[in-house]
Order: C-alpha cells, then structure tokens, then sequence
C-alpha cells in the first residue's frame, strides 16, 4: 500500500506527467536489476531481464498510462484569476464552483472554477477560468482538490486513482520479482497522454522504440464499475472496452493462470468482463497489430464525477482487488514462460473430448 499511496498522491494531468516520471526514475535508481529508457515521446520502459540474463523475446510487457485528466496552466489576467487549459473526459456539469489545486514547483495554489468553454468535437470542456489565492506560472499541472492517496477502510481513496494506482500495481510487481527474475523477460511500459486520445500509446505502437510486435502486452486499468463487475469481488480480466475485443488467445491465457492461482491461494480473487465503462490502451495496441490483453480493477466516481450526487469527488478502488492484481501480474510474469500461442492447452483438452465421443457421430 506504501507504493500505491505514495504513488497516487503525486501530481500529473495530460502532457505534464514529469512528476511520476521523476518518482519513476527514483524507483528504479533504487533497484539495480531493473532498466530504464524511454522514447522520444517521453513514454517509459522498465525492463527486468529474465533470470537466463537475456531480454530477448518473447517479452512480457505490462502497461499503464502516467496521466489522469486535469489542467494546465496557461496565464494570469490578473493577481487572482488563472485561464487554464482542461485535458480529459468530464462532463461540463461538474465544472463551475468545484475547486482545484495547482502545483506550481513547491507551491500549492488552490482555487474556484469560474468559467469553461467546451470543445466542438467531444463537448467537454477544453479550458476554464480559475479565480486562485495567488499567481500560477504557466505549465503548472492542476488537479481537482480531492486530496492524495489513504486508505478508509477496505477503500482506497484519491484525486487520483485512473491510472496511477494501475501503474503503481505494475511497480509493485516488478518489485516483487526484480530480486529473483521469471525465465522469461518481463517489462513496464509507462505512457503519456492517454486521457486526451491516447497520443503517448499511438506514438509508442507506430513509431515503436520500445515495444517489440512480439511482445506480449498486458494492458492494467481502472475501469468504471459495472453492476456486474462489482468492485470487492477481485482483479478483472477485462476481456474487452466501449470499443473493442481483446486478443481471445492470450486472454485464456490469463484465465487459466487466474484459475491456477485461485486454486493455490484461497484468498485471490478475480473477475471476467466486458468493461464498456471507456476505451484502453489495449484496442490501441491491438489495432496496430500487437498481442494485448488487459486486467482492471472495478473504478468508483469515475475521472472524479460522484453522479449519485453530482459533484466532484475522490476516485476510489477496493483495496483487496488492488493487492489481487499485483498478485495475478506477478503470478504471469512468473508464468509467462508457459504461454503457447494458438491455444495449444484448449486444443488438446477439446481434441481429447472429441477422439472419445467421434464414434458417436
């Protein structure tokens, strides 16, 4: 939970994610055996090479992205009132009078949403007018004032949950198993930008210098909650989002290792669902012709908007899911080895089905 707090407490918004990028290169300045490099997009990679010494393929690639939606600061009109930029999805009633928080350097500038103007194309708002405590210099990133990470309860709760506390349960794993490495080679990928159309996924999967068209891509998230997918129950393969289906060969995969794992630890949990709550990374990778599945944990007040009572609030996440997922992550790089394309495991069970009751046909 340390990580997961720590992580979710830092600030970051569309295109000025260098505040996790700074505590990213902390963590892994901290733990010899890992690798980091990153592309000329800024998205990140952190690999550990597998216990043969090799990071060759196939590779298990596990990806987040830095980003939650939120402002940029653009400029003062005067001592107390900010026009800011607004990257991200939510909707346009949630914006006059709730309050955010800017960090500029060390400084922490609160204030009022006074004003928005909507975007044409997707109409939520693209940039607001914000009366603040004091001046702001431009580039500053600004959150909704919800507060960091803390656990109440069984709830972990901050103004941050999409996607950091994803990209801290992939940091989690790779802790876990960076002291003794999986037979196969296991990697981070970090991306920037995916609240504002995914730009940090595109750039890495068309112009890829980091990602491999053999590796294995295993897309986490925090997903809106779904009536059947409550949030309590465990981890979720998500088998697909609002607009795609993911790679069925490797999601059976994840199935059967999730089956495995609930047999050897009564306490893991986990789900399968169709989540339709937005779109992932995942249908981006798979358009551009990469093998991605995907595991989410069930999301509360979804980018900030309590609808029950109309406001902006704390994201939140059940905290037993969250550890689930860090246990099924670890439980696939450690497993990842095993993996055979073509559903070679499937084929054998239903072949044998299919010798024993032909004669019938």
């Amino acid at each position: 939970m340390k990580l997961l707090t720590e992580l979710c407490s830092v600030p970051t918004a569309p295109f000025v994610e260098h505040r996790v990028v700074c505590y990213v290169e902390a963590f892994v300045a901290k733990r010899p055996a890992l690798q980091l490099s990153r592309d000329r997009s800024g998205n990140l990679l952190i690999e550990l090479r597998s216990s043969r010494g090799t990071s060759k393929p196939p590779r298990w690639v596990f990806a987040a992205h830095m980003d939650h939606p939120g402002f940029i600061a653009k400029q003062m009109r005067d001592r107390r009132t900010l026009e800011a930029d607004f990257r991200g999805g939510v909707l346009a009633d949630y914006f006059i009078g709730s309050r955010v928080r800017f960090f500029d350097g060390d400084d922490e500038v609160t204030g009022v949403i006074t004003e928005f103007t909507a975007g044409k194309e997707r109409g939520y708002p693209e940039s607001v007018v914000v009366r603040v405590g004091k001046p702001v210099a431009a580039g500053s990133p600004g959150m909704w004032d919800q507060g960091g990470g803390r656990v109440r309860g069984k709830r972990f709760l901050s103004r941050v949950c999409d996607n950091l506390a994803g990209a801290a349960g992939a940091l989690t794993m790779l802790d876990r198993i960076a002291r003794k490495p999986p037979a196969t080679p296991v990697a981070v990928l970090l991306t920037r930008a995916e609240e504002d159309g995914f730009i940090g996924a595109i750039a890495a999967a068309t112009k890829p210098q980091l990602l491999r068209k053999s590796d294995r891509l295993i897309v986490i998230e925090c997903s809106a909650k779904q009536p059947y997918a409550p949030q309590g129950s465990g981890a979720i393969l998500r088998v697909g989002d609002r607009t795609s289906i993911f790679n069925s060969d490797l999601t059976y995969f994840i199935q059967q290792q999730a089956e495995a794992l609930a047999k050897k630890d009564k306490s893991f949990k986990f789900q399968r669902a169709l989540m339709p709550g937005g779109t992932c990374e995942a249908t981006v990778y798979d358009i551009y012709g990469f093998t991605a599945a995907s595991i989410c944990v069930a999301l509360g007040n979804y980018h900030n908007m309590d609808r029950e009572r109309k406001k902006i609030a704390p994201e939140y996440i059940d905290t037993g899911d969250w550890e689930n997922m860090v246990k099924l992550f670890v439980r696939l790089a450690r497993e990842g080895h095993t993996y055979e394309p073509g559903f070679a495991s499937l084929k054998e069970r239903i072949g044998r089905r299919f010798e024993k009751l032909k004669h019938l046909l």
